[in-house]
């Protein structure tokens, strides 16, 4: 069984990966670089993240890396920015739908855990599982910050996941509320083919 994990280098998506990596034969990592709103220094401690994660797993890791800035910027450019977050996670599932044909796995991995941030409220999750047509897994969907903290100690990633980084994308007034019509609507106001085209053209492919 093989599984695409979206992961970034803050505290949660890392202990997802870890904690599916247990049951399935190989991980397929999904990481999206979303400079320019974030510093670029951001990759390099991901990356030092995955060596360790890869220590911890004991497993080979395959890395696709997408310049999701692209994808940012143009969402800032034409839609409404407290719809933000939301586009964003729908792009990311379109980006690892695409990668799990490509690769045959059978699901989606996603560090969520219910309501710790606006995208992550049950009305949002619902409005971005819409675009999947693969499960998405949430392993750590019941999970508190404390929790999450506590095993990400264990395995050795919390010291690179507290790194000061921060999206400079994220509204200042995010959507929690979401209806699925709405958000088609947004989508509609650019060429999400074209834009995932592009972006998937230029994925970066490492092996770890």
């Amino acid at each position: 069984m093989k599984l695409v994990s979206l992961i970034s280098s803050g505290i949660d998506s890392p202990v997802a990966t870890y904690l599916v990596s247990k049951y399935s034969e190989r991980v397929i990592l999904l990481h999206a670089d979303t400079a320019p709103f974030i510093e670029r220094e951001e990759r390099t401690v991901f990356l030092k993240l995955v060596e360790q994660l890869r220590r911890i797993i004991s497993k080979p890791l395959s890395i696709y890396i997408v310049p999701h800035g692209i994808a940012l910027k143009v969402f800032q450019e034409n839609c409404s920015r407290r719809f933000t977050c939301i586009l964003c996670k729908r792009m990311l599932i379109r980006y690892a739908e695409s990668i799990a044909r490509k690769e045959n796995s059978i699901a989606i991995v996603m560090g969520d855990s219910l309501g710790q941030v606006a995208s992550q409220t049950l009305y949002n999750i619902q409005v971005i599982d819409e675009v999947s047509s693969i499960p998405i897994l949430r392993p750590l969907i019941g999970f508190d910050k404390e929790e999450i903290t506590r095993i990400a100690k264990k395995i050795g990633t919390y010291s690179y996941s507290i790194a000061p980084f921060k999206c400079t994308a994220t509204p200042k007034t995010p959507a929690t509320k979401a209806s699925l019509d709405l958000i088609k609507r947004e989508e509609e106001k650019v060429d999400m083919k074209s834009l995932l085209e592009e972006i998937l053209s230029k994925k970066e492919k490492i092996e770890v």
